[in-house]
């Protein structure tokens, strides 16, 4: 039997999207977002141990972004060339080496190179397991499988707070390196189990080395990576800007755009994208729900220790509503397959939100916090659910790699330009004007995103 003949008879098994095939592609899934938080609680003892100030050990932070930001459509667009399930399981291999050099690292720029890596290799298992899941699903023909993509929403945004405390708890019990170790056994767990359970890739159609950079599109990755470095870098302080790094970046995504029309395997379909504008359009919700968000959970806790004088547990307790409130509307939205809805309610609850923000100060009762956060949770999973279908519906299923994988860039951005949010609003402290000033610009996302959902008919009412 053929490879792609198996992959079409296990499609039909009784059970398609069971555990023994969705449990690893989330599992992979799921080791991104919980490096970007579990490093928060290791930052310390890094500085501590290798006499780093908080200015230094950051980069711990940034880089994995910006690994993730570039690697993740590029990891889709390797898997059209070598397969699926190789890039998922190279991107393992890769998180492996990552947790050897983190784990084991004789100075600090081991580290750096070691989180580099992690953002490398997780950055393969998002856009390969939506491509599985596309190719199972129109074997079967299936349509839009809700409850398979509510599940990939709902892993990301549980593990993403459970990673602080599995960070806090590593990190207390075993010292910072254990959150780089523990990348291996995962990663290692994830391997095994991937390799048992997901049907494996076709045979690679050889071809000459030329031949293969052409069709990975290596020009088009340095003008990407090179565009993509340049504006997370410019939103990362959008208060104090490096000018001459503007232009840079118009200069590299115009280049970007020239190579990318006139090549024949693209990593950037930019012609598909000058045509699918509704794609676009989820792109950008995708990135204003991220910057909403990510205000809500970094600038709006560190308001409440600062200004209002709340404790680090007791904010934490504040925040649980928002993860419980994002996990239970993603589960029922996923249940019913909702889209449109969701997605102008998002918006709603984001201007509330903001709305909400204005009028509180460092006096506020905890039950308006508690409520406050109700609201941001509620937008979070409104929009993870909704967004995520809507991509799935408007992406072709040759591209739907890099199409998830741009889904990501996107909220990579939104996420960093929240810094540069709470930057501008706070600066040295934490005060109730520069939560006001942040209450305003969540109104207007509310706002644009209510708009850019009403006035989309593209966006479809509900998928099945």
């Amino acid at each position: 039997m053929t490879a792609r003949a198996a992959v079409a008879a296990d499609a039909h098994l009784p059970n398609p999207f069971g555990w023994r095939f969705t449990g690893p592609l989330m599992m992979g899934s799921t080791l991104n977002p919980i490096n970007s938080s579990m490093i928060a609680t290791a930052l310390v003892g890094v500085g501590t141990d290798f006499h780093r100030g908080p200015q230094s050990t950051a980069i711990l932070i940034s880089v994995l972004y910006l690994c993730s930001a570039i690697m993740q459509p590029t990891m889709g667009k390797l898997a059209r060339v070598f397969g699926d399930r190789r890039v998922f399981v190279g991107g393992l291999l890769v998180l492996v080496a990552a947790g050897v050099i983190g784990a084991c690292a004789p100075a600090f720029g081991f580290l750096v190179l070691s989180r580099a890596l992690i953002g490398i290799g997780t950055s393969a298992a998002y856009p390969t397991a939506m491509s599985m899941v596309r190719k199972r699903a129109d074997a079967i023909g299936t349509g839009v499988p809700s409850r398979v993509l509510g599940g990939f929403s709902i892993a990301a945004q549980v593990i993403a707070v459970v990673g602080l405390p599995v960070g806090g708890v590593l990190t207390g019990v075993l010292g910072w390196r254990a959150v780089f170790f523990v990348n291996i056994p995962v990663a290692v767990l994830t391997l095994v189990w991937v390799m048992r359970s997901v049907p494996a890739d076709p045979p690679i159609e050889h071809s000459g080395p030329l031949a293969l950079l052409r069709t990975i599109d290596v020009v088009g990755i340095v003008l990407f990576a090179c565009t993509i470095a340049g504006a997370l870098v410019i939103l990362g302080d959008l208060s104090n800007p490096i000018w001459w790094l503007i232009p840079t970046v118009v200069f590299a995504f115009v280049a970007l755009v020239g190579w990318e029309r006139r090549t024949r395997s693209p990593l950037i379909d930019v012609r598909m994208l000058a045509r699918n504008r509704p794609l676009v359009r989820t792109y950008l919700r995708q990135a204003l729900a991220a910057l909403g968000s990510y205000t809500a959970m970094y600038g709006i806790s560190q308001w409440m220790e600062d200004a209002a004088g709340y404790s680090a547990a007791r904010v934490g307790v504040i925040l649980i509503p928002l993860s419980a409130a994002s996990v239970v509307v993603a589960r029922v939205n996923s249940t019913h397959g909702w889209v449109r809805r969701p997605l102008t309610l998002t918006g709603i609850c984001f201007a509330s939100s903001g709305v909400l923000t204005l009028v509180i100060d460092h006096s506020a009762s905890v039950y308006l916090l508690i409520a406050m956060s109700v609201l941001f949770g509620l937008a979070n999973g409104l929009s993870g659910f909704a967004n995520q279908a809507t991509l799935y519906t408007q992406s072709a299923a040759d591209e739907i790699g890099v199409a998830s994988g741009l889904y990501r860039t996107f909220a990579y951005m939104g996420a960093i330009a929240s810094s540069s949010l709470i930057g501008i609003a706070f600066g040295a402290h934490a005060t109730d004007v520069g939560l006001h000033v942040v209450g305003v610009v969540i109104v207007v996302i509310g706002v644009v995103l209510t708009a850019m959902t009403v006035l989309d008919r593209r966006i479809p009412r509900e998928v099945r």
